[in-house]
C-alpha cells in the first residue's frame, strides 16, 4: 500500500466516525431491539420447540401357563393384549388442540373344549378438544368424546353364553362447551374442564340383521351347546343333533317372546339404560338416549424419563328432575311392598329410572403407568373405574342393580414409549 492509498483510508474511518457520533441514539437503541428480538426468534427455531407435540405408548403385553402332570391342577393357557395409547397437541399462539386416543383388544385361549377362545379386554376411548386461550392458562373450549368396543361380548359361564355386548351397544358420545384450565408443573400436565352446557349420547344400536341373529341363537342356545359337546358317532350325539334341528325348524321370533323373553335388541337396550317410560309406566324402548347436562373432566400426565404415568377423572350429571317412581306404579298394581318381594329373576330389567336426574353422576375414572426398559420391554399397569346410572348388572344370585365397574390389567411385554 502506498501513501495515497494510506491517506485515503485514513480519511474515510475519519468520516466513518464523525458520521457515526451524529446518529440519533433513538435509532440505534431501536435497531439493537429488533436484532435482539431478530436473535430471540432464531433462537427459539434452533431449539427445536414446534406447534406439533405427538407422543404416547404402544405395546403387546402375553402370558402363558404350561401344566405337565401339575397336582394342584389348572389349565393350559395364553393370554394377550395389544394397546395404544397415544396423544396428540398443537400449541400455537393463543389456539390449542389436543386430541387423547386410548385402546385395547384382548384375547385368551384356555386349554378346553367348551370356549376355549374368550375376549378378555375391548375398549375404544377418543376424546379431542379444541381451545382457545383468552388468559393465561385459561382456554374456552369445545370438546367431543366417544367410547365403545370392537368386537361381541359374551358372558362366560358354563353352557350356553348369551351375548350381553358389541360394537355401538353400549357407545357413548359427548359434546360440550366449557371452560379448560391447563398447567405445565415439575414435568406434568394438569388440565381441568368444565362445563355447564355438555350433552351426552348413550346408544345401544341394534340392526335388524344383529337382531335376529342373535334372538334365534340365544332361543336356541342350550340345545346347540348340547349337540356341540356330545361326542360324535355316538347316541347321545344323534338325540341332540336331532332334537336341535327340529327345534330350529319349528323357531319363530313371535313364538319365542310370547313365552316372556325378550329379543337381543332389547335385552341390550334395557341393560345399558336407553329405554325410557310414558306417564302410565309402559317401557318405550330406543336405540339411544340423549341428555343435556354438567360435565367435568380433570387429566394429569406425567412423563420422566422411561416412566409414563396418565390418569383422567370424567364426571356427568343430567339437567332433569327427579321423574315419577316405577316403584309406586308396581305397588299400585300389585299391592303395598310388592317391590320387595317381586320375582327379580322374571322381571329381570324392572328398575325405576329416578337414578338419572341432577346429582347422580356417570363417572369414568381411568389410571395407565407404562415403564420402558432394555428399550424394547415395557411393564404396564392399568385400572379402569366406572359407574353408570342406568346400566344394571346382575350378581351371582341374579339381584340387578347400578354398580361399580372396575377393571384392572398387569401386563409385561413389548412396547414402545415415544
Amino acid at each position: 500500500m502506498n501513501f495515497k492509498h494510506l491517506l485515503l483510508a485514513v480519511c474515510m474511518i475519519a468520516t466513518s466516525s464523525v458520521y457515526a457520533q451524529d446518529v440519533d441514539k433513538a435509532t440505534v437503541t431501536g435497531n439493537a431491539d429488533a436484532a435482539k428480538s431478530a436473535g430471540d426468534a432464531l433462537k427459539k427455531v434452533d431449539t427445536g420447540e414446534k406447534a406439533w407435540k405427538f407422543d404416547g405408548v404402544v405395546g403387546l403385553n402375553a402370558a402363558a401357563t404350561g401344566l405337565v402332570n401339575w397336582a394342584a391342577g389348572g389349565k393350559n393357557n395364553v393370554n394377550g393384549v395389544a394397546y395404544a395409547k397415544l396423544h396428540l397437541l398443537y400449541h400455537k399462539d393463543a389456539i390449542a388442540w389436543e386430541t387423547n386416543f386410548d385402546t385395547d383388544f384382548g384375547m385368551t385361549w384356555i386349554d378346553q373344549e367348551e370356549d376355549a377362545f374368550q375376549k378378555s379386554s375391548d375398549q375404544i376411548k377418543l376424546a379431542t378438544k379444541f381451545g382457545w386461550e383468552f388468559k393465561e392458562n385459561w382456554y374456552l373450549t369445545v370438546l367431543g368424546g366417544f367410547q365403545s368396543q370392537y368386537a361381541l361380548g359374551r358372558n362366560y359361564v358354563t353352557g350356553y353364553n348369551d351375548p350381553i355386548s358389541k360394537w355401538l351397544a353400549p357407545s357413548y358420545t359427548d359434546i360440550s362447551v366449557g371452560i379448560d384450565w391447563k398447567k405445565s408443573y415439575n414435568g406434568a400436565d394438569f388440565s381441568i374442564y368444565l362445563s355447564p352446557i355438555a350433552g351426552r349420547i348413550a346408544t345401544a344400536y341394534v340392526g335388524d340383521k344383529w337382531n335376529d341373529r342373535y334372538t334365534k341363537e340365544t332361543a336356541l342356545g342350550e340345545l346347540k351347546y348340547v349337540y356341540d359337546m356330545a361326542e360324535k358317532g355316538t347316541a347321545a350325539y344323534d338325540v341332540a343333533k336331532a332334537a336341535y334341528e327340529v327345534a330350529e325348524a319349528a323357531y319363530t321370533k313371535e313364538a319365542y317372546e310370547a313365552l316372556g323373553n325378550k329379543d337381543f335388541r332389547t335385552m341390550l337396550q334395557e341393560k345399558y339404560g336407553t329405554y325410557g317410560y310414558n306417564t302410565n309406566g309402559e317401557k318405550q324402548y330406543r336405540n339411544f338416549r340423549a341428555e343435556f347436562g354438567l360435565s367435568f373432566k380433570g387429566g394429569i400426565a406425567y412423563k420422566y424419563e422411561n416412566l409414563t404415568l396418565g390418569t383422567t377423572l370424567q364426571l356427568f350429571s343430567p339437567y332433569q328432575g327427579k321423574g315419577f317412581s316405577l316403584k309406586d306404579i308396581y305397588e299400585k298394581d300389585n299391592g303395598a311392598d310388592s317391590w320387595k318381594t317381586r320375582d327379580i329373576t322374571a322381571n329381570y330389567f324392572e328398575y325405576s329410572n329416578n337414578n338419572r336426574y341432577f346429582g347422580h353422576f356417570d363417572v369414568d375414572w381411568d389410571v395407565a403407568i407404562s415403564y420402558q426398559f432394555l428399550k424394547v420391554l415395557n411393564v404396564t399397569l392399568s385400572t379402569s373405574l366406572k359407574y353408570y346410572n342406568g346400566t344394571l348388572i346382575a350378581d351371582k344370585n341374579g339381584d340387578v342393580a347400578e354398580r361399580v365397574q372396575f377393571k384392572t390389567v398387569l401386563g409385561l411385554g413389548i412396547g414402545y414409549s415415544f
